[in-house]
């Protein structure tokens, strides 16, 4: 089964040849993980970057039942960026696939093994500067926070719950531990 691709461009036209490259190589992340269904890759051109480096930006988010990827590499040629982050997109999901697939084996808890990042300074935001949707994804508290390090939130993420079925934030907490937010309507 080849997943499904969709490929988005801002900023710049993406030849066929391009299109075609860049499905050819995501179709085939399902080779990695089965779970794999759909893949979404945007293509951007960005004119204000500081370096020629940064200026093309490839980000790559691969979506399953259970499994939600995001992957975004810069370079000075979009084919570049694409295929950096093409084969980062590959070993997460094989480093994925070992942590659910395989298992530790030792009967701790993730919450125990995960390591506690070190805190960064943080800003003040006063206005609301984006709007977000997205899908949430049924999953349990375990799986919500290895998906929370896999998309690099470094704060926090919202999941539903299987367990409560109910929404549920999972954060970070300032000592370096985690916090788990069950709303109740009242």
């Amino acid at each position: 089964m080849a997943v499904k691709v969709d490929i988005f461009s801002r900023n710049l036209e993406i030849a066929d040849s391009l299109k075609d490259y860049v499905t050819k190589k995501t179709s085939k992340l399902d080779r990695y993980l089965n779970e794999i269904e759909q893949a979404r890759v945007d293509l951007t051109f960005i004119k204000s970057a500081r370096s020629a480096k940064d200026r093309n930006v490839a980000q790559i988010t691969a979506r399953g039942r259970r499994a939600l990827l995001r992957i975004e590499e810069r370079g000075d040629d979009i084919t570049a960026a694409f295929d950096c982050a093409i084969d980062k997109m590959q070993r997460a999901l094989d480093r994925y696939k070992g942590k659910h697939f395989h298992g530790r084996g030792d009967g701790r808890s993730a919450a125990e093994v995960v390591p506690i990042p070190e805190e960064a300074g943080r800003e003040e935001v006063q206005v609301i500067a984006r709007h977000k949707t997205f899908d949430l994804i049924p999953m349990s508290e375990s799986e919500a926070l290895e998906q929370m390090r896999l998309l690099s939130h470094d704060n926090f993420f919202i999941f539903f719950n299987l367990e409560t079925n109910s929404i549920n934030v999972l954060y970070h907490r300032r000592d370096g531990s985690y916090g788990l937010i069950e709303p109740k309507i009242g």
